[in-house]
């Protein structure tokens, strides 16, 4: 992609963790709309598990796509498609250290959390982990999902409020319902008038997930 059309590829990628070379399991984090790079890696403080190299881009303009991710994909392009070129080199960066697809755990928050778990549904196999918290699929209601492939039973999180201003939990149900359809354990935990945030028991399944990787 051009620069035009790759608005979030010469963005900086911070880093958290034990050096790629030494690392037992990875994880790529993204960040919410407004947020940065360090705001999410200051997740891998509070997940505290030993041997991880954790890999947070940042989105121009702390900003993956400019609407709802209800909205029509167009109109949130070229954003979405840049966002997950994003995944995509870095998954490609920790293969090549010799940390494979089932040694990485990808995970996001609000926006972060929808371009995972969409770049995950289009590129099924199996992963060491997915966690999407306050996410789901992208795209308006009746979009259809006929990804191809199979996530081998890789472990699926999926935590949100029932409440949440921004995802409605209809959409976080249909994100289970998919992804289980695509052979992915599927835990989904929907937490009463809790708000738009990530909360201590979403922080102890991610980490139960990575110390089954380490």
């Amino acid at each position: 992609m051009s620069g035009g059309s790759h608005p979030h590829g010469s963005q900086p990628v911070r880093y958290a963790g034990v050096p790629l070379e030494t690392a037992r399991a990875g994880v790529i984090l993204l960040h919410g709309r407004g947020a940065d790079a360090a705001d999410i890696l200051g997740l891998a403080t509070e997940l505290a598990v030993d041997g991880v190299s954790y890999a947070a881009p940042e989105a121009a303009g702390h900003t993956w796509y400019p609407y709802s991710f209800l909205a029509p994909i167009a109109d949130n392009e070229p954003g979405i498609s840049s966002g997950l070129g994003v995944i995509a080199s870095l998954v490609q960066r920790f293969e090549g250290a010799g940390l494979g697809a089932q040694r990485l755990l990808l995970m996001g928050f609000s926006q972060g959390a929808c371009l995972t778990l969409e770049y995950a549904a289009r590129h099924a196999r199996r992963y060491g982990g997915i966690a999407g918290l306050s996410g789901g699929l992208i795209g308006p209601p009746g979009t259809t999902r006929d990804y191809p492939g199979s996530f081998d039973a890789t472990p699926v999180f999926l935590g949100c409020s029932d409440m949440d201003p921004h995802i409605p939990r209809e959409r976080v149900e249909e994100t289970a319902e998919v992804l289980r359809r695509m052979e992915a354990g599927v835990t989904m935990r929907l937490y009463p008038r809790f708000g738009h945030a990530v909360n201590q028991d979403e922080l102890e399944a991610v980490r139960a997930m990575l110390q089954a990787l380490v």
